[in-house]
């Protein structure tokens, strides 16, 4: 069942007393004020991301629909000495959204930071998806973005500073291949997401860098039976001889979140390990 936010357990988390400070665009050096919000960062790319960020003096706010992992992941933030928010969201919906904003400026003073990570796979090809299946494909991994960028960015524009990393993939711009776990829908809506990203970095310039990460094939605890039965064959197409790990993403969207030394706008890098090489 999807909760709206006024449900029971949407909300929890602890806080102190956040301190507002203003932000410039590219003015990182008060981190221990700062505030970063991860979609889907229950389990996997999300979670490794939320507790780099944490490393690095950031209050998380952990966005998921997966409640029991999302406070394990909150719980470990708290442990590196940080604060963290657990929201259980749909992150499909505006209005949610606009709501968990709210929510996490009122606890935690700010948003600096927003990582839209949420996704979900879809494995059936165009003569055999539905119009609910795309559609849902599109809610999650396209939607959703526009969903929490909407949210956040008023927010980063009138504190003076913000960065937003978008999570595509890899599939964006490839089309992904024959035996890939997602097919076309997926890849159409990975691929919003750069237009998105390129759009958005040129509307909120200067006050808000926009970048996005494609990653390639990443080892998570959601794929790791998948990955382990073709090992050998996908090993053998990449590059730098083994697949990616969630900290590989986690790293560099700690570089564009938090490194002040940051000129980049509009981007997409590509993370695979030299598997696709134009």
């Amino acid at each position: 069942m999807l909760l709206g936010l006024g449900s029971p357990g949407l909300l929890q988390g602890i806080a102190d007393d956040a301190q507002d400070v203003s932000c410039g665009g590219d003015d990182l050096t008060d981190r221990a004020n700062r505030v970063a919000i991860v979609t889907g960062a229950a389990r996997g790319i999300g979670r490794a991301s939320a507790l780099r960020l944490a490393k690095s003096g950031h209050a998380v706010a952990v966005v998921d629909l997966l409640l029991r992992e999302a406070e394990q992941t909150a719980a470990d933030i708290r442990s590196l000495g940080v604060e963290a928010l657990v929201i259980e969201a749909d992150v499909t919906s505006l209005t949610v959204a606009e709501q968990s904003v709210a929510h996490i400026v009122d606890r935690l003073g700010r948003v600096d930071v927003l990582v839209n990570n949420a996704g979900c796979t879809m494995s059936k090809g165009l003569l055999e998806i539905t119009e609910a299946e795309w559609n849902a494909t599109i809610d999650v991994n396209l939607k959703s973005f526009f969903c929490w960028c909407r949210a956040a960015a008023p927010k980063m524009l009138a504190q003076g500073g913000g960065r937003i990393v978008n999570i595509s993939s890899l599939n964006a711009i490839t089309g992904g291949v024959t035996r890939a776990v997602s097919k076309f829908a997926y890849s159409a809506a990975k691929a919003g997401v750069l237009g998105m990203t390129k759009s958005l970095a040129k509307e909120l310039a200067p006050t808000v860098a926009v970048n996005a990460i494609l990653p390639g094939i990443i080892r998570t605890d959601i794929n790791a039976t998948q990955v382990a039965a073709r090992e050998a064959e996908l090993v053998g197409s990449i590059l730098m001889g083994r697949l990616g790990a969630v900290d590989d993403i986690a790293s560099l969207v700690n570089y564009l979140a938090a490194e002040p030394n940051m000129f980049m706008t509009g981007q997409h890098l590509v993370v695979d390990g030299g598997q696709w090489i134009t």
